[in-house]
C-alpha cells in the first residue's frame, strides 16, 4: 500500500486521504483494485484518495489508436476505466473515489451526474463556471468570457470510471496548474474540436491545498447523507461483475 500523506479525515462518512509527491499510475491502479476488494469485504472505509502522477497517458477502454497522436511522447498505460485517451501529471488533481454503490444506490449514472457535480461545485469556490455537456463527458468551460468566439469551450476536468462487484474507482482529473501542451499528444477523450483548460490558464491562481479544500466542502454537499440524486444524461464507465 503506498504511503499516504497526512492523518486519513472522514469526509461525509467517507475516508479521504491526500498523497505527497507523485504516485506512479500502476502503483495507483494495485491499490485502488486491492481497497475496493476490502470495501466489498467490509474490511476497509469507502476511501476518496487524492494524487498527482508524473507525466503520463493513460487508455480507457474506448480508446482509438489514431487519437494517439505523439506515441513517444510520453508512457501510455491501458487501463480498465471507462473512456478514451487522457493525460495525467504534475499540477492536476486526480481524485480517485472508492464509493459503495450497494450502500448509496446502484443508479450508475447517477453517481456519474454526482461525480459532476462534485466539480461544478468545486470550481465555482474559485469563481469559475463549470458546465455539463450531454454527449461529452466531463465539465467545461465557456471561453466567450475569456475573449474567444462563440461556441469556443474548453474541458477543464475528465471522468472515467469503473464499478467491481458494486464498488466505484478511477474517478475525476481537475486541471489546477498542468502542463497543457502535453494534451497535445492525444485527442483528449477523443474529442478534438475542443480545447483544454486550467485554472491557473483562466487567472485563477488556486495552490493545490486550496483546490483540495474546495473538493472536501463541495464532497460533504454531494455525497453526504440526504444529498439529492439526479440521472445523468450520459456516463463514461465500465461495469465488471
Amino acid at each position: 500500500m503506498p504511503d499516504v500523506g497526512g492523518a486519513p479525515a472522514l469526509v461525509a462518512g467517507v475516508e479521504w486521504r491526500v498523497e505527497d509527491g507523485l504516485t506512479g499510475y500502476e502503483e495507483a491502479v494495485a491499490f485502488m483494485e486491492a481497497r475496493v476488494a476490502a470495501i466489498r469485504e467490509g474490511t476497509a472505509p469507502e476511501l476518496v484518495w487524492l494524487v498527482e502522477h508524473p507525466p503520463l497517458y493513460t487508455a480507457g477502454t474506448s480508446a482509438r489508436d489514431e487519437d494517439l497522436l505523439d506515441s513517444g511522447r510520453l508512457p501510455v498505460h491501458r487501463t480498465g476505466r471507462g473512456g478514451q485517451y487522457t493525460y495525467h501529471g504534475p499540477g492536476q488533481r486526480v481524485a480517485y473515489v472508492m464509493l459503495d454503490l450497494f450502500k448509496r444506490g446502484p443508479d450508475l449514472h447517477a453517481f456519474v451526474r454526482d461525480l459532476e457535480e462534485w466539480l461544478i461545485r468545486t470550481l465555482a469556490a474559485f469563481n469559475v463556471r463549470g458546465e455539463r455537456r450531454c454527449g461529452r463527458v466531463g465539465i467545461w468551460v465557456d471561453m466567450r468570457p475569456h475573449g474567444r468566439p462563440e461556441g469556443a469551450e474548453d474541458k477543464i476536468a475528465a471522468i472515467g470510471v469503473r464499478v467491481r462487484r458494486g464498488v466505484t474507482y478511477h474517478g475525476v482529473a481537475l486541471n489546477v496548474e498542468p502542463d497543457l501542451t502535453h494534451f497535445a499528444g492525444i485527442v483528449p477523450c477523443g474529442i478534438s474540436q475542443y480545447g483544454v483548460t486550467s485554472l491557473h490558464a483562466l487567472g485563477q491562481l488556486a495552490t493545490m491545498p486550496e483546490v483540495d479544500m474546495a473538493l472536501r466542502a463541495a464532497f460533504e454537499e454531494v455525497f453526504g447523507e440526504g444529498a439529492e440524486r439526479i440521472a445523468a444524461c450520459g456516463a463514461t464507465s465500465s461495469v465488471e461483475g
